[in-house]
C-alpha cells in the first residue's frame, strides 16, 4: 500500500508505523551492489606527462598500505607508506595539575576573565607533551631504467574501476608498460614493468629514507623530472640498514623517528622481492635486474605496532611472509585477485552527470578550467575518486584514514598528518554510508574503542569524571589530553562527535542479527562518552541552560582576546546528538539501567537551546558576540553541526534556524579552505540550495582547491575535502533524515539529467534514481522485505512498503511500479 501526503508535522525515524527509529533488521550482509553502472561513466584519471611534484603523482592503497606513483621515464619513483608509521611511542600525555587547575579555569570563565581562564587552563590543564605524534613516511623506491631517456606517446592512467596505475610510453622500439597497485587480499604492493619490442629492462632499485625529501617539492618552471634523485647511503640515519636478503629481494630496516620529547619505539621493515624472465642480483644496496623481458616487484612494508600499549611485533617475519606469499603467484592471478577485492566494494555505486565528453582531456587541465568551463562529469569522477581514496586507506583491520588518508611524503608533514577530530576526521567519513562503502567505517569503531580506555584516564584524572573524553586530535597512540593550547585544544567533543559516525553507521544499517550486534558493540562507548557529559555539564550563570565549561568553538577566536568560553553551540548540539543516542540504544537493547536513562533525558532537556542573534545570524556562541569576532570569514562554521552532519536544525522543523544559519554563511563566504569549503557545500545543498551548493563545488573543484592528481589542497594536501565534497554531492541527489528520504533536494539547474544507482539511505535502504530534464524519471528502492519508507519529492511525502523481495519502483510522480 502507498498513501501520497503533504507536509504536515514533524516524522521522526524511519519507520512510518513505530515511534523507534530504525526498528527494521538490516539488509542481509549490510551489502549493496548497483544493479545498473551509469551510461559511459567516466572513472579515470590520466595525464600526457609524468609527475613533477608529490601532488601530481597517482595514489593506489590497500587500507594498510600506501603509494604514490609518479610515471616517470628514466627513474620511477614509488613513494611508500604504512599507516601505523608514526613517530615516537606508546606514552601518557595527561596533565597531573588539570583537575586542581579546573575549577578555577571554569569560575574565570563563568567571571568573563577568558584571557585569565586561557593562561591559567595553558600553565595547568594542557597534555604533556603539548603537541602529538607526527605520521611518517616509508620511503622511496627508486627504479633506474637504462635507455629510456626519450619517450613518445606517453600516457598516465589510475583507473578507478580496478585500482591500477598503468604508465605507457615508447622509447625508440620499444614499448613500455608498467601496471601499479596495493593489493588487500595479498597485503603488497606490485609493480610490473614490462617492454614490448626490440628492447629489454634493465633496471636498479635503491632505496630513500624519507628524511631525505623535503615535504612538497615544487618542479622548477618547466622541469621534465626525467632528472635521477639520490639515494646516497651517506645521508641515512644510523639506524638504517639496506642488504640483501636472499638471491632477488632487497631488505630495509630502520626505525621510526622521535618527537616532542618522546623517544622512537617502532621498528619499521620494507622487503622488494623480484620475478624476472631477465638476471636478478643484489649488489650492496641495490637490486640489479638484467636482460629482461618483464620484472614483477612485490613490496611488503610492516612495522613492529600492535596496539597502542604494544610495539613487539616482528616486521622483518611479516615482511618476509606477505612478500614470499604474493611472489609465488603468478603475475595475472594476483592482479585479478586485487582487482576482484576492490571491485566488490567500487562497483556498488554508480553516477553519471550528464554526458562524460571532456574524459578525452586529461585530468589536470579539467581541472585548470573547472571554474572557468564547468562540466557535471567532473563532479561524478571527484564523487568516484573520493569513493577509492577511501577504499584504499579504510579498510577493515586498519587504522583510519588520518588527515592524509595514508599518503604522506615525509617525516614532518602539515599538522602531523594525524587524527584531527573536531571536524576532519568526522569528515573523513561522512561518505562512508551513502556512497555505499560502510566498511570502511570499521577502523573509526576500533579507535574509538581504544580512546575509551586513554580517554577514561583523561576523564579521571583532568575532571573527576566517569566515562571517557578526548579533545581536538589524537594520534596512533590514542593520546586524549588537550594538545596544542587552550585556544585549540580545551574542546571535549572530540571523542562525541566521532561517537556520529558509530551511530550513522547503525541507522544506515539497522536491525537484525548484525545490526543488533553492532549496537551492542557500541553501546558502552555512548554510555561511556554520555557519562562524561553528565558529570561535567554545568548551569550557566545566567539561568540559560546545562552547558560545558572551559570550551571554544573550535579554533575560533570570540571578541574578548581568547578561545575559551562556555556553552558554545556545538557542543550543545553535540551532546544533544549524544544524550540521544544513547537514549535509543539503550531502548532498542532493552537495557535495564533506567537512573541513567532517567538522568540522560533530564539533562538533554535542560541543555540551553539553539539561538538567533541580533544579526539575524544562528548563533556560534551563547552570548551573542558573532559580530564583534575577530574573523568573519573563519574557516570553522562549528555551530552549523546541527544542520550538516546533524539534522537538529532543519527546513522542514526549524526553519527560523536554517535562516540563521544562512545569515552566518553569507557572512562567512562560500570559499575557505579545502575541508571548509565542501562543508559549505554540504550545508547548502542539506538546506535545498542546490545552485549555491553547486558554485561552491565548482570552487572546490578548480585549482586552488584540488591539485592535479585530484588531492584536495587546503592547501597543502588535507584529503578530507576530497571526502567531504563527495559528501555534498550526494546530498545534493538524495538525503535521507527525520524519518524521510529526500529525492533531489537541492539539485542545481547545472545538472538537468543524469542518474545515481546504489547510494544508501539511512534504514538500510538502497536507491537507484534516474533525472531528466531537471525532473524526477524513476526510483527504485531495494531493503529488507516489508520495510516502511517515507519518500519525499518536493511538497509530495509517499508512506510505502517494501515488496516481499524487498523491493519497491517508482516512477516521476512518485507512483508505484510493477
Amino acid at each position: 500500500m502507498t498513501t501520497t501526503r503533504h507536509i504536515d508535522g514533524r516524522r521522526r525515524g524511519f519507520l512510518v508505523s513505530a515511534g523507534l527509529a530504525m526498528a527494521w533488521p538490516a539488509l542481509a550482509g549490510a551489502t549493496v551492489v548497483a544493479e545498473q553502472r551509469g551510461s559511459r561513466e567516466d572513472l579515470s584519471l590520466w595525464y600526457d606527462r609524468a609527475a613533477g611534484p608529490w601532488v601530481e603523482a597517482l595514489p593506489v592503497g590497500n587500507g594498510r598500505l600506501g603509494a604514490m606513483v609518479f610515471g616517470r621515464v628514466a627513474q620511477e619513483r614509488i613513494q611508500l607508506n604504512e599507516d601505523t608509521l608514526f613517530a615516537g611511542g606508546p606514552y601518557d600525555p595527561n596533565n597531573p595539575g588539570a583537575l586542581e587547575a579546573l575549577p578555577r579555569v571554569r569560575a574565570l570563565v563563568a567571571a568573563g576573565k577568558f584571557e585569565e581562564a586561557a593562561a591559567l587552563a595553558s600553565a595547568g590543564m594542557m597534555a604533556r607533551p603539548l603537541r602529538q605524534m607526527p605520521y611518517g613516511a616509508a620511503g622511496d623506491l627508486l627504479i633506474d631504467i637504462a635507455g629510456t631517456a626519450a619517450a613518445t606517446d606517453y600516457r598516465r592512467t589510475l583507473d578507478l574501476d580496478t585500482a591500477v596505475v598503468t604508465t605507457r610510453f615508447a622509447s625508440g622500439a620499444t614499448r613500455h608498460v608498467r601496471e601499479t597497485f596495493a593489493s588487500a587480499p595479498d597485503d603488497v604492493i606490485v609493480v610490473r614493468l614490462a617492454a614490448e619490442g626490440d628492447g629489454r629492462l634493465d633496471i636498479d632499485l635503491g632505496y630513500r629514507h624519507p628524511g631525505n625529501v623535503k615535504y612538497g617539492e615544487r618542479s622548477p618552471e618547466g622541469a621534465a623530472w626525467d632528472r635521477r634523485e639520490s639515494t646516497d647511503a651517506g645521508s641515512r640515519p644510523a639506524t638504517l640498514s639496506v642488504r640483501a636478503d636472499g638471491a632477488a629481494a632487497l631488505l630495509v630496516e630502520g626505525r621510526n623517528v622521535a618527537a616532542h620529547g618522546i623517544e622512537a619505539a617502532l621498528r619499521y621493515a620494507v622487503r622488494v622481492q623480484a620475478a624476472s624472465d631477465g638476471s636478478v642480483t643484489v649488489d650492496g644496496d641495490r637490486l640489479r635486474v638484467r636482460g629482461a623481458r618483464v620484472v614483477t616487484l612485490v613490496i611488503a612494508v610492516a612495522t613492529s605496532y600492535v596496539n597502542f600499549r604494544d610495539v613487539g611485533g616482528d616486521p622483518l617475519a611479516a615482511v618476509r611472509a606477505r612478500s614470499t606469499a604474493a611472489a609465488g603467484k603468478p603475475y595475472a592471478r594476483l592482479r585479478a585477485d586485487h582487482v576482484a577485492a576492490h571491485r566488490a566494494l567500487f562497483r556498488r555505486l554508480s553516477l553519471r552527470l550528464g554526458t562524460p565528453d571532456a574524459a578525452a582531456t586529461p585530468t589536470d587541465r579539467r581541472i585548470a578550467a573547472a571554474e572557468t568551463a564547468p562540466e557535471p562529469g567532473l563532479a561524478a569522477l571527484y564523487v568516484q575518486y573520493a569513493r577509492y581514496l577511501l577504499i584504499s586507506s579504510s579498510r577493515p583491520g586498519s587504522q583510519p584514514a588520518n588527515l592524509q588518508g595514508v599518503w604522506n611524503e615525509g617525516t614532518n608533514p602539515p599538522w602531523g598528518s594525524k587524527y584531527t577530530i573536531n571536524i576532519n576526521t568526522q569528515m573523513n567519513y561522512w561518505p562512508a554510508d551513502p556512497a555505499n562503502l560502510g566498511e570502511c567505517t570499521e577502523p573509526v569503531l576500533r579507535m574509538v574503542e581504544d580512546l575509551a580506555i586513554t580517554g577514561a584516564v583523561t576523564a579521571r584524572q583532568g575532571y573527576g569524571a566517569r566515562g571517557w573524553v578526548t579533545h581536538h586530535n589524537t594520534d596512533l597512540w590514542r593520546a586524549t589530553a588537550p594538545i596544542d593550547g587552550p585556544n585549540w585544544g580545551l574542546w571535549p567533543c572530540g571523542g562525541a562527535w566521532l561517537c556520529k559516525t558509530l551511530w550513522d553507521h547503525y541507522e544506515y544499517h539497522p536491525g537484525g542479527e548484525e545490526g543488533q550486534a553492532y549496537l551492542r558493540r557500541i553501546w558502552p562507548l555512548l554510555k561511556g562518552a554520555s557519562l562524561f557529559f553528565a558529570d561535567t555539564l554545568v548551569e550557566d550563570p545566567g539561568g540559560r541552560g546545562l552547558v560545558t565549561s572551559p570550551s571554544v568553538s573550535p579554533e575560533n577566536r570570540h571578541p574578548f582576546g581568547a578561545a575559551v568560553c562556555a556553552g558554545p553551540a556545538m557542543d550543545r548540539q553535540i551532546v544533544r546528538d549524544l544524550f540521544g543516542w544513547t537514549l535509543a540504544a539503550h531502548r532498542l537493547l532493552g537495557e535495564p539501567d533506567a537512573a541513567l536513562a532517567r538522568e540522560l533525558a533530564d539533562k538533554r532537556a535542560r541543555l540551553a537551546p539553539d539561538r538567533v542573534g541580533a544579526h539575524g545570524q544562528l548563533q556560534e556562541w551563547l552570548e551573542d558576540w558573532d559580530a564583534q569576532a575577530p574573523e568573519q570569514d573563519h574557516r570553522h562554521v562549528s555551530h552549523l553541526y546541527g544542520i550538516y552532519p546533524g539534522d537538529q536544525i532543519n527546513v522542514r522543523d526549524t526553519p527560523a534556524l536554517v535562516a540563521g544559519a544562512k545569515v552566518t554563511l553569507n557572512t562567512r563566504g562560500d570559499k575557505s579552505t579545502g575541508w571548509a569549503t565542501a562543508w559549505r557545500l554540504a550545508l547548502w545543498a542539506r538546506m535545498g540550495d542546490g545552485d549555491r551548493a553547486h558554485a561552491i563545488l565548482l570552487g572546490l573543484l578548480g585549482p586552488e582547491r584540488t591539485y592535479p592528481n585530484m588531492f584536495d589542497a587546503h592547501p597543502p594536501f588535507q584529503i578530507d575535502g576530497n571526502f567531504g565534497g563527495a559528501a555534498g554531492v550526494l546530498e545534493m541527489i538524495v538525503q535521507s533524515w527525520g524519518g524521510e528520504i529526500r529525492l533531489l533536494p537541492a539539485l542545481p539547474k547545472a545538472w538537468p539529467d543524469g542518474a545515481l544507482h546504489g547510494v544508501r539511505a539511512r534504514g538500510g535502504v538502497a536507491l537507484d534514481i534516474a533525472w531528466q530534464g531537471g525532473r524526477l524519471r524513476s526510483v527504485a528502492l531495494r531493503g529488507q522485505p516489508g520495510a516502511k519508507v517515507a519518500l519525499r519529492l518536493g511538497e509530495r511525502l509517499v508512506d510505502a512498503a517494501l515488496d516481499g523481495a524487498g523491493r519497491a519502483r517508482f516512477d516521476d510522480g512518485l507512483r508505484r511500479q510493477g
